[in-house]
């Protein structure tokens, strides 16, 4: 009987195998979702640290998890979330920006005989070639010489250049670029506000430098050197000091913020008339508002705000959340600033029955350290959001989990592949030193929409380390819907 005993065994053996196989709600360690999540706040990586977990169901707002929900943190380009949501609300999912050719005077046989006013309202995707198709539409209306003087008008926006409490170690970083009305970016990237320096070595000869967009504002000083490469901006100037050298055959690239972006856009601007045969006779002029009465000769609109979104959330673009807060502003108080823009932006949370007393917006970027928000404030917008006529749109805007491609999958691209979540998790990422946060949508295998929000500060960890504990935990909300 030896051998039925032996086939006992076995079959005892294989049920339970195929029992520890079986799909439950728990994980391959044998713990419940929620205890997994708890196991993921008992990290040491957070030792110290404060975190704000909030999960809720996407359609009933019914709390599902929290931790500390209501305890407010900095959410770094989260608060991204915020400022494009209120926007796509007050100021509509076709909203255009407009860049304007005006004059106070008409032009006779060739020539205007008064000053030429480039006019911006802030839009943020004007590249080299726009600013050059408008030059060419003047000369298309015949003009040839204008004698008085090109005005830049930048005054939609006020003189307030930097949001508050801006690192001042940041000044020369693209992504904490100078706010204007008027911009100029090189390409989708959208780094408006900035240059982008490129040097390429040639063998024992001092690295090629090329500075684009073209212009006569920014100096580039080689001060030489074989030591690591370096490129920094001069504080309060567009001096840029290169030293060291380059590997052989290396290509090195870097954006730079410019000091005064206005005036990088007159400088490119009055090359593009140039180039069409325009002659200017008098003076270039920043900041001069634009007579109501004066003719427009040229218009560029910008893409709908529905479609600029998608570079806003999904590349965590500064310069568009900030062009976008202070449109908000001057929608709804008449005033370009940063103040009338977060009263705009708490109206919208307002009119959602959320309490805007229970946050503070300075920004619209989140690259202020003085914003705070909380795990459940973010789900509440979340929730809010998905009621709103213009909720496919912001949705698609978010970056996508695991996709490997910027246009799509933004922030997350390279962020759980391979697993339930790629292609599946849509949600907006937070970065700054010993600050992370992950807020956004993601579906069950039972088809359950949950909204999620993580918010840490003060850990002293690696970002990346805590950004893969963020992933463990939608990992987990996979598991199960309940």
């Amino acid at each position: 009987m030896n051998w039925i005993n032996r086939a006992c065994a076995m079959a005892l053996v294989l049920l339970l195998s195929a029992c520890s196989n079986t799909p439950n709600t728990t994980d391959q360690a044998g713990k419940p979702w929620r205890e997994q999540i708890d196991s993921v706040l008992a990290d040491p990586a957070l030792d110290g640290a404060q975190v704000s977990l909030t999960v809720r169901d996407a359609s009933n707002g019914k709390m599902l998890y929290q931790h500390e929900p209501r305890r407010r943190g900095v959410p770094a380009s989260s608060l991204k979330l915020l400022t494009s949501a209120a926007a796509m609300s007050v100021l509509g999912a076709d909203y255009r920006f407009a860049t304007e050719l005006r004059s106070n005077s008409l032009p006779s046989a060739g020539v205007l005989n008064g000053n030429l006013y480039l006019r911006g309202t802030g839009d943020p995707t004007m590249t080299p070639a726009d600013y050059r198709e408008l030059a060419a539409a003047l000369a298309r209306s015949g003009v040839r010489t204008v004698r008085g003087d090109l005005l830049l008008d930048d005054t939609w926006f006020d003189a307030r250049r930097l949001g508050t409490e801006w690192a001042n170690d940041d000044e020369s970083e693209p992504y904490a670029a100078q706010i204007s009305a008027l911009n100029i970016a090189l390409d989708d990237h959208y780094n408006v506000g900035s240059v982008r320096l490129t040097a390429t070595a040639r063998g024992a000869a001092r690295p090629g430098l090329l500075v684009e967009p073209a212009n006569a504002l920014v100096q580039v000083i080689d001060h030489g050197g074989t030591g690591a490469f370096t490129v920094e901006r001069e504080h309060g100037s567009n001096r840029i000091d290169v030293s060291g050298s380059l590997a052989p055959g290396a290509v090195d690239s870097r954006w730079l913020s410019v000091w005064e972006p206005t005036a990088l856009v007159a400088d490119v601007f009055r090359q593009a008339l140039a180039e069409q045969g325009i002659v200017v006779q008098g003076q270039t002029r920043l900041g001069v508002v634009t007579p109501p009465s004066a003719s427009l000769l040229a218009q560029h609109r910008s893409m709908p705000l529905a479609e600029l979104i998608k570079p806003l959330l999904k590349q965590s673009n500064n310069g568009i959340a900030e062009v976008l807060l202070k449109s908000m502003g001057q929608q709804t108080a008449h005033a370009g600033t940063a103040e009338a823009g977060i009263v705009a932006a708490s109206g919208f949370l307002s009119s959602q029955g959320i309490d805007a007393e229970q946050l503070r917006q300075f920004d619209g970027s989140g690259l202020s350290r003085r914003n705070l928000i909380s795990s459940q404030t973010f789900t509440d917008v979340l929730i809010a959001a998905r009621r709103q006529p213009w909720f496919p749109a912001w949705y698609d805007a978010l970056p996508i989990a695991g996709t490997g491609d910027r246009q799509t999958g933004g922030t997350l691209r390279n962020r759980l592949k391979g697993t339930a979540a790629q292609n599946n998790l849509h949600a907006k990422t937070g970065s700054m030193g010993s600050v992370s946060s992950l807020t956004g949508y993601v579906t069950t295998g039972e088809g359950r929409l949950l909204v999620v929000s993580m918010v840490s500060n003060n850990f002293l960890s690696s970002e990346g380390r805590v950004k893969r504990l963020e992933d463990q935990v939608v990992r987990a909300l996979l598991v199960s819907g309940d």
